[in-house]
């Protein structure tokens, strides 16, 4: 299971300290948390699209890690960003890329 990152100094601190790798259509913040579970943080810019369109990236980001989050090690903060690229993509692009990005964080228990 997993929580969410709502507050606004989480996501700075982890935009501090947290390392950062991108691919095509996400990129990936981490940050070790020292509790059980995982934190998500979601974040999608206006120059993605509109209300309807962000929203959409959104929730396919959601879904994704939401389906595959047993696969991700257990004690981290992580933040998705959007990149503009995400609009308009299908679940299995956004899906994809977000394992992509756990493996090339060591985040992905094989």
């Amino acid at each position: 299971m997993y929580s969410h990152i709502r507050k606004n100094s989480d996501f700075q601190k982890i935009y501090k300290n947290g390392i950062s790798l991108a691919n095509k259509y996400l990129v990936m913040y981490v940050m070790k948390n020292n509790s059980k579970e995982n934190r998500l943080g979601i974040s999608v810019s206006k120059k993605v699209g509109n209300s309807v369109i962000r929203h959409r990236v959104t929730r396919l980001i959601r879904e994704s890690y939401r389906l595959n989050s047993n696969l991700f090690e257990n004690g981290y903060d992580i933040v998705i960003i959007a990149r503009v690229t995400a609009k308009g993509k299908s679940y299995n692009d956004i899906c994809s890329a977000l394992i992509h990005l756990g493996k090339i964080h060591n985040i992905i228990v094989e």
